[in-house]
């Protein structure tokens, strides 16, 4: 029987390293040479991984939505005291 895997602690990797080790899982799953303890081991870091990576992107994703926010508020100069140029005489 296959000895259980370590891995690093999902939290300390990068968005990058987390998704490339999960590519690197389902490529493993898919190819169906697994042994089956081996495959559910691998499955349960997927599930941990793929859980990580949408709460990285669900949070990143609110940081966006909060810098439109504010970037329109500083953006959306009131022009309605501003003189039309159409009246201005050359």
């Amino acid at each position: 029987m296959a000895e259980k895997a370590t891995y690093r602690d999902v939290e300390q990797m990068t968005f990058r390293e987390a998704s490339t080790e999960l590519e690197q899982i389902v490529r493993a799953l898919e190819g169906g040479d697994l042994e089956l303890e081996d495959a559910l081991d691998r499955y349960g870091r997927g599930v941990e991984l793929l859980k990580s990576l949408r709460a990285r992107l669900a949070d990143a994703e609110q940081k966006v939505r909060v810098l439109l926010d504010s970037s329109q508020e500083v953006v959306a100069p009131d022009t309605t005291a501003a003189p039309s140029s159409a009246f201005l005489d050359d």
